[in-house]
């Protein structure tokens, strides 16, 4: 029923089905089934607010680190 629900999911938003190769896909399954029932999933303001500030701030960590090395 899982495998039926994530394909529900991408058919509507029309993702792309390799999408389940990124290697974000397994770790992103691995943390909700760690959380377990009752789950909330996030808003679209969480995702294009917060939890996107953080993302940016990783990568622009990553790419100083880089520069230094």
């Amino acid at each position: 029923m899982l495998g039926r629900y994530v394909g529900k999911w991408f058919y509507d938003k029309g993702i792309p089905f390799d999408a389940v190769n990124s290697p974000y896909f397994p770790p992103m399954v691995s943390a909700i089934q760690r959380v377990g029932l009752g789950v909330k999933p996030s808003t679209a303001y969480e995702l294009s607010g917060p939890i996107l500030d953080e993302e940016v701030e990783e990568v622009k960590k990553w790419i100083e680190e880089y520069k230094q090395s």
